[in-house]
């Protein structure tokens, strides 16, 4: 599995369509075949520049926003890595975006890393991942 890395990697992916949902992520997917157009607006150019490598792609997008410490950005961030090892056999041949789209509760999880939390994070991606796989 590779991972993305660059801006416009994460921009064409977003750009694609969302597969799957849960309460605090967003799992979205884009074809590595298919035309995008590109962020300059300078005509299109093929994802297979983007991607080179015809396997499944992923990355994490977990904004300050919704996950202020840098130590719980890091370890959600761990857990999408982690649970999409698990997932590989079953994705298909496209790149994927991990996106948090909510905070978990402070008030719940007062630990930035604690077991609670990761134990929370991990059931709702293997969720996520389950769904868009199904």
């Amino acid at each position: 599995m590779q991972r993305l890395k660059n801006r416009a990697q994460f921009e064409a992916v977003m750009a694609g369509t969302t597969v799957s949902r849960t309460k605090h992520f967003a799992l979205h997917r884009t074809e590595l075949d298919t035309p995008t157009a590109s962020p300059a607006g300078l005509g299109t150019e093929r994802t297979q520049a983007l991607f080179a490598v015809r396997e499944p792609w992923i990355g994490a997008l977990v904004p300050k926003r919704w996950a202020r410490r840098a130590v719980t950005r890091n370890a959600i961030k761990r857990q999408i890595y982690a649970v999409s090892r698990e997932f590989e056999p079953r994705l298909p041949a496209a790149a994927h975006v991990v996106r948090l789209r909510a905070g978990f509760d402070r008030a719940r999880f007062t630990s930035a890393t604690s077991e609670a939390l990761k134990h929370a994070v991990r059931g709702e991606l293997q969720d996520l991942f389950a769904r868009a796989t199904a």
